[in-house]
């Protein structure tokens, strides 16, 4: 099963935040902005494509498939980042940019751009 867009978000988002500790749906919610509706979800659609576990008391995992995508796709918004604040675009811009098109980048051209980026 592919993951969507609004999926890689979230197993962005729970990458981050396993990064700094515990995670549990609401800290999906406060990170994305999203409504508890929304989160529970997503968190459901997830967790029956395998992507995510959900513990008894409430705090999320990802799977090895779920860790393998959310860490291709924070990969990308950092070096996306990274390259648009290399030409002149302040960092908050370049973030909000990157979250945009790191969705939709062909593996070819973020190849290409992370070699020219490792260069900067």
């Amino acid at each position: 099963m592919a993951v969507q867009e609004s999926g890689e978000m979230y197993l962005e988002a729970i990458y981050v935040l396993s990064r700094r500790g515990a995670v549990r749906a609401i800290d999906v919610g406060e990170y994305l902005g999203y409504s508890k509706p929304s989160v529970s979800r997503a968190m459901g659609i997830l967790k029956s494509g395998g992507y995510i576990t959900v513990a008894k008391d409430g705090f999320i995992a990802l799977t090895d498939a779920g860790f393998d995508i959310a860490r291709d796709i924070y990969e990308k918004h950092t070096i996306i980042t990274k390259f648009l604040v290399s030409l002149g675009v302040d960092k908050e811009t370049a973030a909000e940019d990157a979250c945009r098109i790191e969705h939709h980048i062909s593996d070819v051209s973020f190849k290409a751009l992370k070699r020219y980026t490792e260069n900067i």
